[in-house]
């Protein structure tokens, strides 16, 4: 067979081998979801004379021996009203139902530079979901997202979206002059940047803090952190912009070293 023929060949059988591939990741993930799920919940405030009683702020996940809990820092920035026993917990959704079992949770580290928070759930134990190895995070690979969209108003349901990693991009772009720098990124500057995961997907106020992880294997590469949006948060439910950004899954290890 010539060369040329073989190379042909060569090409139209990858290209097969990875149509295949991708077509696997897509039917491992319905079984994906359904083992994951159980590990992740909505993040809110609770205080027994409110109506309601749960205030959601945001999306976790459990890792680590399960009582440990990974969102954004700025889901458990809020100061909690000590005097009406306000207290941070997770939500973990019933099947079908709009309410689900409530876990009071202290927050036990946090990395505001990187948006990371940990949270330690008290006497209770979720099936955690397992971190994933960096180095095998590619553009071009499309991986799912499992969180609370708008959960304030479409209630704690867990949804499910995938998205293509668009770009391994810097945290910190040096602005074009001087008037646009401000304190945050002067900050990150002066300490180097840092690679976050670019999506092209549309995230919405909610999903922050959800895992974005393997369709077939479940491991989480990243933590949800922001949508691009034009104004305010409001402006992502009208006009979104349709690029996301996450944290990588290595800032959450540095966390639970620290919680060591």
């Amino acid at each position: 067979m010539p060369r040329a023929l073989r190379a042909i060949w060569a090409r139209m059988l990858a290209g097969v081998l990875a149509c295949m591939l991708h077509g696997i990741s897509w039917a491992d993930l319905p079984d994906t979801i359904v083992r994951i799920k159980p590990g992740i919940v909505a993040i809110g405030s609770y205080q027994r004379m409110r109506a309601p009683q749960f205030e959601f702020s945001g999306t976790g996940f459990a890792v680590g021996d399960g009582s440990l809990v990974v969102t954004n820092a700025h889901v458990v920035a809020r100061t909690l009203n000590d005097i009406r026993l306000e207290t941070w917990v997770a939500l973990a959704p019933a099947a079908g139902r709009n309410d689900g079992e409530i876990i009071e949770a202290t927050v036990l580290e946090t990395d505001k530079e990187h948006d990371l928070a940990l949270l330690k759930l008290k006497n209770r134990t979720l099936p955690p979901l397992k971190l994933g190895d960096m180095a095998q995070l590619r553009e071009g690979l499309r991986l799912a997202m499992t969180g609370f969209p708008i959960g304030n108003v479409l209630g704690v349901f867990p949804a499910t979206h995938t998205m293509l990693v668009a770009a391994l991009a810097p945290i910190a772009i040096p602005a074009a002059n001087g008037a646009r720098l401000d304190a945050r990124l002067i900050r990150r500057l002066a300490a180097g940047t840092i690679n976050i995961v670019q999506l092209d997907g549309t995230a919405y106020p909610g999903n922050s803090g959800s895992p974005l992880y393997d369709m077939e294997t479940g491991e989480v590469y990243a933590v949800l952190n922001m949508t691009l949006v034009k104004s305010t948060k409001e402006s992502a439910i009208t006009s979104p912009s349709g690029i996301s950004y996450a944290i990588p899954v290595s800032f959450v290890r540095e966390l639970l070293q620290q919680a060591r």
